[in-house]
């Protein structure tokens, strides 16, 4: 899809998305509330210290791109607001409760494996075990409209892969022991800013080159 969300703005929505399913009967939110939503010391990684200005002028630029609408109750004087990706049937498509459970927390704390997602849903989703998660996943990673997620691969010491939102860009990988999941399909791996991953890269690039040249060398030599 073509949205790249910032830190900030990830953090509106991935909190906007929570509370509608956790406390509905205070949703939408008003600036107030979102703010204190965003700055929550529990389930948000990391931990935010956000103003109002600043979460005010990130909500203004979501409403210009169609992602969050302001949805007051009639009489209120108060703005309050509501989130729109896969909700609205903003790009022409919606998400489905399970899927809106793992964008959600992928938005809320970053990177995680789908054990992770399964124990951190709570009242998002009621996953019936980790093969659900990862169905979930697997729906995200070849919709109609895009991915919207992608897998990290596996981190030194960790038996699972991470997975991670694509609503800010490709996220730099950290050292892994396995490839993304593009990689392992024969497919190139997704290309990031990441310096080191860019000199992995190359150093693999150059391995490949000096195999292939030993090989051929006993072919040159008896011709």
């Amino acid at each position: 899809m073509n949205i790249e969300l910032t830190a900030v703005e990830a953090r509106i929505i991935g909190s906007l998305m929570e509370k509608s399913v956790v406390t509905p009967e205070q949703y939408p939110l008003s600036l107030n509330a979102l703010v204190n939503a965003c700055n929550q010391k529990s389930s948000r990684e990391p931990v935010m210290t956000l103003g109002e200005a600043e979460v005010q002028d990130a909500v203004d630029a979501l409403k210009k791109r169609y992602l969050i609408r302001e949805k007051s109750g009639f009489g209120s004087r108060v703005a309050k607001y509501h989130y729109r990706l896969g909700n609205d049937e903003i790009g022409g498509f919606r998400l489905t409760d399970a899927q809106r459970a793992v964008v959600c927390l992928l938005l809320l704390r970053g990177p995680q494996t789908a054990g992770e997602l399964r124990s951190r849903a709570g009242r998002l989703h009621d996953f019936a075990d980790v093969g659900e998660v990862e169905a979930t996943l697997a729906s995200l990673r070849q919709g109609e409209h895009g991915p919207l997620v992608v897998d990290l691969g596996r981190e030194p010491g960790r038996r699972e892969a991470r997975f991670a939102h694509l609503l800010s860009g490709i996220p730099a990988p950290a050292a892994s022991t396995t490839p993304p999941a593009a990689a392992r399909d024969g497919q190139a791996a997704p290309i990031t800013t990441d310096v080191e991953a860019r000199l992995e890269a190359l150093e693999a690039r150059l391995d490949a080159v000096e195999r292939a040249l030993r090989a051929l060398a006993p072919a040159a030599t008896d011709s």
